[in-house]
């Protein structure tokens, strides 16, 4: 495995796998990996001859008063992970090779971008976005292997993969949950021992509405009323949002549809957590 820091290397070698008609899966992350990143690296490396993994703490996608100075940070255990689990290369820059002085473009998907998460982390999506963009230039990946916990973000670099003619594929994996439902996340360490327990209401909720919709409910309100008021009787959070959008253009919808993406972001103490689910045979 070999360990890159400068974008122009990783180019070089990206490049000499691509001659050698090698195809490349792309894992991008921000490091502290979890199962849920190691689910996405296991089917990159079923698909693909080249593995790359990214580990960038991303600057551009964090906003005042956010957790880029605290959020964590393992990098050694991370390269003893991506090792054992058979990555080819793992690209770790730093802020200042992808952020040049005088570094002034950026990506921003319209629209998309300003929905659900993007409302109350503005400036968010535009990060994302930009350094994806990237590190698609950089790797050259024949696929790029997310996560559903982080649907908005699929949906977005979905789009801009298809808008600005990137030749690859983003394929978008199954939220990978603990025991009690949460859903993984580098974040969930922040989590008091209370909270932890009180974060399980997320995923209540959502099979809350899934059972609402297999019996018949449509209603989006009536739905959104009702998981709400399980996330508050099991915890004292502060719900952010709790949405019911149509996957397409992350537009609310008031009737309730196959394909609709119930997401919902609620913050425990400081931290704020995501969770989603498509809704099936509505």
């Amino acid at each position: 495995m070999k360990i890159i820091r400068q974008p122009g290397k990783m180019s070089v070698e990206m490049r000499k796998c691509r001659r050698a008609g090698k195809s490349i899966g792309l894992v991008p992350t921000m490091g502290a990996l979890h199962e849920g990143h190691f689910s996405l690296i296991r089917k990159a490396r079923e698909e693909n001859d080249i593995v790359a993994v990214s580990i960038f703490v991303n600057p551009a996608q964090f906003g005042p008063g956010e957790d880029f100075k605290k959020y964590p940070r393992q990098s050694g255990k991370d390269t003893v992970y991506c090792r054992r689990m058979g990555v080819d290369f793992v690209f770790s820059p730093c802020a200042k090779d992808m952020y040049p002085e005088g570094y002034s473009t950026f990506v921003n998907v319209d629209g998309l971008s300003d929905a659900l998460c993007g409302s109350s982390r503005p400036g968010h999506f535009r990060g994302v976005a930009t350094v994806l963009s990237k590190l698609f230039n950089i790797v050259l990946p024949d696929t790029v292997y997310m996560g559903q916990k982080d649907a908005q973000q699929a949906v977005i670099v979905s789009r801009m993969a298809r808008d600005l003619n990137f030749p690859l594929k983003v394929k978008v994996s199954p939220t990978v949950r603990g025991k009690d439902g949460l859903a993984l996340s580098s974040r969930n360490t922040y989590l008091k021992e209370k909270d932890r327990a009180s974060a399980a209401a997320l995923f209540k909720s959502l099979k809350l509405a899934e059972t609402m919709v297999k019996n018949g409910q449509r209603n989006s309100a009536r739905i959104i009323k009702s998981m709400k008021n399980l996330i508050e009787k099991n915890a004292a959070p502060r719900i952010d949002y709790i949405k019911i959008v149509d996957r397409r253009n992350l537009k609310a919808v008031q009737k309730v549809k196959s394909g609709d993406l119930i997401a919902l972001a609620v913050r425990f103490g400081r931290t704020r957590l995501i969770d989603n689910m498509i809704i099936k045979d509505a």
